[in-house]
């Protein structure tokens, strides 16, 4: 069953419900110190989340500027790259002493490996966490690199638990709140602002044949390789087309393992990404965590039910039985996707239901929770004598 947030967890108000309070009316200097920009080949959800907060943050009238690794390309907010894919973090100080000087607030967005900026920045700063890399370490490095993934849980966990005790920490979901809090996070220092989504726009109809779709980076915790062997129990029973959409390190092996009327598209345009959306049946999400699964919300948008695991992230974006199924096992998955494919009926009410939660998730509502957090944690920082 999902876990509920504590109570002393002091969260934005959820959709509907009481309006944060409005950033004080003079801009303010905020620097997003983050591992990518969103035009790098390799970005995903954290990067969209931080464009999105940005670009709004800039409309709001504030100067914002964003600090990451790799290749800059260029955004209405300013976007500065401090070195490659690795070296950034070690010259990520060196490069805002450089590059930007000073701010009134420097946002890191915490995303596995830290920047340590509470250690060498002044100022007041704000961790985004989209989610605790607790497991992935492992995940990620295998074998030799074993000893590689403990120091980085050790770094990480240390790094968000330890490193930053007067500071206030923003969590996309309740799952990643209670993951913080589950290493050592003090919850009343845990703000939460859950992802949004646009507004989708006139959708064209439903594929007339079964269309079912997977959508996101290609890396081992998607778990793609699990839902290829799925689709072989799954496809005898339901036909149709299994379309993968997404590129990644993994995007090779997948594609050996594929069988019989599976798709790749690789990366896709936006138009291509709405069309496909609101052509599925399903979108099928068979990761092993995830912050929040901004791909279910945007499918949700479009009126597209989603099957999942009850996993973190996951089981925030899904509800349960209302708009998609959340799965225990591999074979509970399985028997979710058959289950809808063959049921019309029930697919469209949850997919009206999905349709109608989506809704109260835009990215204008989330761009005003961060502002108040981001003004918060200016406020807070001036009281302990950090401010600029």
């Amino acid at each position: 069953m999902p876990q509920h947030v504590p109570l002393s967890l002091r969260a934005a108000p959820p959709p509907g419900g009481r309006q944060p309070r409005h950033d004080p009316p003079h801009p303010r200097r905020i620097v997003f110190l983050a591992h990518r920009d969103l035009g790098n080949p390799a970005a995903g959800g954290s990067e969209l989340l931080v464009d999105r907060l940005a670009d709004g943050l800039t409309r709001r009238g504030h100067q914002v500027t964003l600090l990451c690794g790799g290749p800059a390309a260029f955004r209405d907010y300013r976007v500065v790259s401090a070195g490659g894919q690795h070296a950034h973090y070690l010259r990520a100080r060196s490069a805002f002493a450089r590059q930007v000087g000073d701010c009134d607030l420097l946002v890191e967005v915490c995303n596995g490996m830290p920047y340590l900026a509470p250690l060498w920045h002044r100022g007041p700063t704000l961790c985004l966490v989209n989610h605790v890399h607790t497991d992935l370490w492992r995940m990620r490095l295998r074998g030799p690199l074993a000893p590689a993934a403990l120091l980085g849980r050790r770094l990480e966990h240390w790094a968000l638990a330890g490193g930053r005790r007067h500071n206030l920490l923003v969590a996309v979901s309740p799952s990643t709140a209670h993951a913080l809090h589950a290493i050592g996070v003090d919850p009343g220092r845990i703000r939460l602002v859950p992802n949004g989504v646009e507004e989708p726009g006139p959708c064209p109809d439903r594929s007339p044949d079964p269309l079912f779709l997977a959508m996101g980076r290609l890396v081992e915790y998607k778990r793609i390789d699990l839902l290829l062997r799925l689709w072989e129990r799954v496809r005898p029973v339901t036909g149709g087309r299994l379309v993968i959409v997404g590129d990644g390190p993994e995007a090779g092996r997948l594609r050996q393992l594929a069988g019989r009327d599976v798709e790749f598209t690789g990366h896709v345009s936006e138009s291509e990404k709405h069309r496909l959306l609101c052509e599925s049946w399903l979108l099928l999400h068979p990761s092993a965590v995830e912050g929040w699964g901004l791909v279910i919300t945007e499918a949700a948008a479009r009126g597209t039910p989603a099957v999942g695991f009850d996993v973190p992230g996951v089981r925030d974006s899904i509800e349960d039985g209302a708009t998609g199924l959340l799965a225990h096992g591999e074979s509970a998955f399985a028997a979710a996707w058959c289950t809808l494919a063959l049921s019309g009926h029930r697919r469209e009410l949850m997919g009206k239901a999905a349709q109608e939660r989506a809704a109260g998730y835009r990215w204008a509502h989330t761009v005003r929770q961060f502002g108040a957090v981001a003004a918060e944690a200016v406020a807070s920082g001036a009281v302990r004598g950090t401010g600029p």
